[in-house]
């Protein structure tokens, strides 16, 4: 380091050529000197620096420089062969059982400012069509490395009957309910649907003038029946979606795959959803307080509809889930038909038997309760039971992770070949 100092002569720091301060600013004027100094160095030309080469015609110096930079040539065209050769010979010593592999387009580089170089014993960069640079290393990549981590992206849905999934809500919800358990399998490959049952939602239907099941879940009838011959899909539904969903599952039995049912009513043949919610397991304090019946025909009649009461919301359903979701249903919440609460459902085992059915319990849900799940279970089994611990009534909410990986899970099952 000491000699490369001393090529530095003062006289020149101070005094630049005219030639050098007549380029102006910038990168022009810095190569200009930078060339000077290295042929100070070289040895090539002891008096570059000296006045009386500073005060000789143009010419006459660029013919000196010229002489200079082809002596200075000579002696870095021995320096190029020199670390060729000790490359070369560092390749072949190579071990065999090495992974390093010799760059096919190694070659030399010459340096920015025109003169020749020294070998470079790197590729020179490529720049990528994402704007990375990429370099000729062959080390083996580290599978820690911060910028490509090796099975990085995310895993798709492993081949099964259909990567397509309808969603059904429960009573009082709409479509708005699932837009957590959308986004996270739309992320793993699925094509999701959720559909707004007649009356709820953005359905524009008085919720008091539904008299039937099937009235109440026309739109899920109507999806189904679009879809083409051989599509199949996987239904979920939750709550009193789950009702909506047997129906569907008796009448169009070769368009869906599976049924998952999500805290969800699970009815035997011949069974009501309030038949299920009259056993002294099915009720309790807080669901009685939680409930307002709405009689838009006279209260001397049956009730129309049923609500939340707004206050209890929290203690009844939301308990476990963030308050910006609470405040989301607290505006979105709509009253639910009566009518297919006490309508008793009929299923056949060549249609609704033949499908997969699996059971996702709450297991902190105060709306419908672990026992009275157990009981649904009990009498109407399903092929598997999963429980999401943590989760009250609504787990696209409390649980939308735990959920989404159990819904992903069930997706993943292989179909089972009819016998």
């Amino acid at each position: 380091m000491g000699n490369s100092f001393t090529c530095i002569s003062h006289e020149e720091e101070r005094r630049p050529t005219k030639s050098s301060a007549g380029r102006g600013k910038g990168g022009s004027k810095t190569r200009k000197y930078m060339r000077r100094l290295s042929l100070s160095c070289s040895g090539s030309s002891s008096t570059s620096s000296s006045k009386k080469g500073v005060n000789k015609p143009k010419k006459k110096i660029r013919e000196r420089h010229h002489q200079d930079h082809h002596g200075h040539d000579k002696n870095s065209h021995i320096i190029q062969e020199e670390t060729l050769a000790a490359t070369n010979l560092l390749f072949n010593q190579t071990p065999r059982n090495s992974n390093y592999v010799v760059p096919p387009n190694f070659r030399q580089s010459t340096s920015s400012s025109g003169g020749s170089g020294p070998v470079s014993a790197v590729q020179s960069p490529k720049k990528s069509t994402c704007g990375f640079v990429r370099t000729s290393s062959s080390r083996r990549k580290s599978s820690v490395n911060p910028v490509i981590k090796p099975n990085q992206e995310l895993k798709k849905v492993e081949v099964s009957e259909t990567k397509r999934c309808v969603l059904v809500h429960g009573g009082g919800f709409g479509a708005w309910c699932w837009y957590r358990t959308i986004t996270l399998l739309e992320k793993h490959g699925f094509q999701v649907d959720a559909v707004d049952l007649t009356g709820s939602g953005i359905s524009s239907t008085d919720t008091n003038t539904i008299t039937s099941l099937d009235h109440y879940s026309k739109p899920l009838l109507h999806f189904l029946e679009s879809l083409k011959p051989n599509e199949k899909v996987i239904l979920v539904g939750h709550d009193f979606g789950g009702a909506c969903m047997s129906y569907a599952m008796e009448m169009f039995p070769t368009k869906i795959s599976k049924a998952v049912f999500i805290s969800a009513v699970m009815l035997a043949n011949g069974q009501s959803t309030l038949d299920l919610f009259n056993q002294p397991l099915g009720s309790n304090d807080l669901m009685q307080q939680a409930h307002i019946f709405l009689y838009a025909n006279g209260k001397k009649n049956p009730p129309t509809a049923v609500d939340y009461d707004r206050s209890l919301l929290r203690d009844f359903i939301f308990d476990k889930s963030p308050p910006k979701d609470l405040a989301l249903s607290s505006v979105s919440m709509r009253p639910f038909p009566f009518a297919p609460i006490v309508e008793k459902l009929h299923v056949s085992e060549k249609n609704y038997g033949s499908i997969r059915r699996f059971y996702i319990k709450t297991m902190e849900d105060c709306a419908i309760p672990v026992p009275l799940q157990d009981v649904m279970i009990k009498l109407n089994p399903p092929e598997q039971v999963f429980q999401l611990k943590g989760a009250d009534h609504a787990p696209f909410f409390s649980r939308p992770q735990s959920l989404n990986r159990i819904l992903v899970e069930i997706a993943k099952l292989p179909f089972k070949k009819s016998s």
